[in-house]
């Protein structure tokens, strides 16, 4: 019988080809992670994995106390970053975090990436932002937590960005979206905009897409 679990892990997996399949992760970069039933525990994909390749014994289970509860394989070096993230968000269910690369060129153009689309609007609305931290870092991982408290996407300075979502289809649906809003950005500002945004009248509003 499949449970819960085997469907998050199942999930995971499915998004994973898709980041890859979409050009939002090279090689091993990114990792995602889900939270288990009852909250107090999450599965994270394990160091070094290929997002397009994982399989179930690609995912390490931790306490959000940061203690390894199952897996066979060290966790992903960012798995301080989910931790914190569910800890200040109870309503995560999911968290994926990737290296796009438009996100990054705009946000080292010192621009703001614009959500000018219904879509993007509806699924992100906003993006936090955090300096550059090394990786797998204490610093990092807290920093992107504080700027969740308020977002739903997150771009990390140099680095990528990570989005949540209350299961991992929303969280997936929020890096493409984020993505394609920079990338939007970007061209944008290729052609000398750096104006064009959605109706400011509009943002905010409930809207069903």
């Amino acid at each position: 019988m499949t449970t819960t679990r085997d469907s998050l892990i199942d999930d995971l997996i499915d998004a994973g080809r898709q980041l890859v399949a979409r050009g939002l992760v090279q090689a091993s970069g990114g990792n995602l992670s889900a939270r288990l039933p009852g909250g107090d525990r999450f599965l994270v994909t394990a160091s070094g994995t290929w997002l397009d390749r994982l399989t179930p014994d690609d995912f390490c289970e931790l306490t959000l106390d940061g203690e390894v509860a199952g897996g066979t394989r060290r966790p992903s070096v960012e798995w301080k970053l989910h931790q914190r993230t569910y800890a200040v968000r109870g309503d995560a269910g999911a968290v994926v975090h990737l290296h796009p690369q438009h996100v990054l060129l705009v946000d080292m153009l010192g621009s703001p990436i614009r959500f000018t689309t219904l879509d993007h609007q509806f699924y992100v609305g906003s993006a936090g932002r955090v300096p550059f931290h090394p990786a797998g870092s204490q610093e990092i991982a807290d920093a992107a937590a504080e700027a969740a408290r308020d977002h739903d996407a997150v771009v990390l300075a140099h680095h990528g960005c990570s989005t949540l979502g209350e299961s991992v289809s929303m969280a997936l649906r929020r890096a493409v979206n984020l993505e394609e809003a920079a990338t939007m950005t970007y061209r944008l500002l290729l052609a000398g905009d750096t104006t064009s945004d959605f109706p400011p009248e509009w943002v905010g509003r409930i809207i069903e897409v």
